[in-house]
């Protein structure tokens, strides 16, 4: 576990799986409801380290600060941004990725927009939120089209948060993006038993995924 202080965000921790043979590093922000320390951070961290990807996982503020609502994107990509000055100080010979669980690969979209990082080569989202459940839209995306980096989309079949046949819409107007389904997945990636896959499956699959479209 790593800490560092910031004057106006206060205290961000940072916690680092360094793989065996790295071939890169991947920076995964959590989502808007758990933290760095949910299983599914913890899970994927393990598995990418296991595949000769070094991960590193952090918290947003406001989950640092015991608050359940991430508040103004403002400080929470400017979180980003400091991680990932952090991590490229530490890794100068590493490619480094950026991806996130949902809102955190959100924020991610977002950081490479607003600013110039041409030693950033890809994104991965871990479950886009594309709109809010019930509210099938694809506004949430507008910002994806100015991302001229490649970005790699996984995506459960019944997320809810994801209309797929718009998800896919999306996908398709975008350079450099790709998109992988996980059947039956929702947005959570858990999955139901009559898919005859385990949640362990998935979250193998999504690594496996992960790692062979960063080594490309």
């Amino acid at each position: 576990m790593e800490l560092f202080l910031n004057e106006k965000l206060g205290k961000i921790t940072l916690e680092i799986n360094e793989a065996d043979s790295s071939k890169a590093v991947l920076i995964i922000a959590h989502g808007a409801g758990a933290g760095m320390h949910h299983p599914f951070m913890t899970s994927i961290s393990k598995l990418l380290s296991e595949k000769s990807i070094t991960t590193a996982r952090f918290n947003f503020p406001y989950m640092e600060q015991g608050r359940k609502s991430p508040g103004s994107p403002k400080s929470n990509i400017e979180t980003w941004r400091l991680v990932l000055e952090h991590i490229m100080q530490r890794y100068q010979d590493a490619p480094i990725f950026l991806s996130g669980k949902s809102y955190g690969g959100r924020m991610a979209s977002h950081l490479v927009v607003e600013n110039n990082l041409p030693y950033v080569k890809g994104i991965i989202y871990f479950g886009f939120p594309l709109h809010a459940p019930g509210k099938d839209s694809i506004d949430r995306a507008a910002n994806l089209v100015n991302i001229k980096i490649p970005q790699l989309f996984l995506q459960g079949s019944n997320d809810k948060l994801a209309n797929l046949s718009m998800m896919e819409q999306v996908v398709s107007g975008l350079k450099l993006a790709s998109i992988e389904t996980i059947a039956h997945a929702d947005h959570s990636f858990n999955v139901p038993k009559k898919s005859g896959k385990t949640k362990e499956d998935v979250l193998e699959f999504l690594a496996e995924c992960s790692a062979t479209w960063i080594r490309k």
